[in-house]
């Protein structure tokens, strides 16, 4: 993996910092979230029963996984343009099919949060019985499902054969094709399995991103800190006013 060059480039998006940062957060997310809502049976009956028994730790859960992977497209870009230096055709089609999936699980969650929300507000079985009825209803996003399976796959081994990965953590990140979508899927021996696999690709990845480069100051550190907490304290009352 030659992150030097990629380096000397100057400019790239989303850079350094966000990309390196993201290698290492949004799989760790993925991770916790997953984990969370491990002891609950995998299908949607059981989701939606576990969140009218167990909301917080369910809404955490959800929200954790959601978190990391909206995460996920600056970590995916970013282990795109490195396989790209010598591999630009396995770095586009394996990084255009992944973030095209992402958008996929995004619309899936969206869609939790709903059925969530009616079983807070109706019950239990009414929630159950308009999931039931509505499930499998067709929708745009669908034809994005065969993506987030194959994107995957193509991206590890454009990782290998870039020399970016090596062999095992390759097979690590092809391991995420395994991982299910779709509405209210839980967590299960083989998710838990294919997020690891992320957690061993990207995060050692990441850390390499980000120290191959000059260090900030403290003041530097400090002062954009700040600046994104003021961010995204902003962000979150516009986003309940909204």
């Amino acid at each position: 993996m030659n992150t030097e060059s990629l380096n000397r480039e100057g400019f790239w998006f989303p850079g350094r910092w966000v990309g390196g940062l993201a290698l290492v957060i949004a799989p760790l997310l993925l991770l916790s979230g997953e984990l969370l809502r491990f002891p609950f049976d995998f299908f949607f009956p059981s989701q939606l029963k576990a969140y009218d028994q167990h909301p917080t730790q369910m809404i955490t859960s959800y929200s954790l996984f959601l978190a990391g992977n909206l995460l996920l497209w600056p970590a995916i870009s970013t282990v795109a343009k490195l396989i790209g230096q010598s591999k630009p055709g396995w770095a586009v089609w394996g990084g255009t099919l992944v973030i095209l999936g992402l958008f996929a699980r995004t619309f899936h969650y969206g869609i939790n949060h709903l059925a969530f929300q009616l079983v807070r507000i109706q019950d239990l079985d009414q929630a159950s019985r308009a999931i039931a009825d509505s499930y499998g209803a067709f929708h745009i996003v669908s034809i994005l499902s065969g993506a987030i399976m194959a994107g995957w796959v193509v991206l590890a081994i454009g990782a290998y054969w870039s020399g970016t990965l090596g062999l095992i953590r390759s097979i690590a990140l092809a391991a995420m094709s395994g991982l299910m979508l779709g509405v209210l899927k839980g967590s299960s021996v083989v998710s838990i399995l294919a997020v690891s696999g992320l957690c061993i690709a990207l995060i050692p990845l990441g850390m390499t991103v980000l120290s191959d480069g000059p260090k900030p100051e403290i003041r530097t550190i400090l002062s954009w800190s700040a600046g994104m907490v003021l961010l995204i304290t902003f962000m979150y009352f516009l986003g309940q006013a909204g």
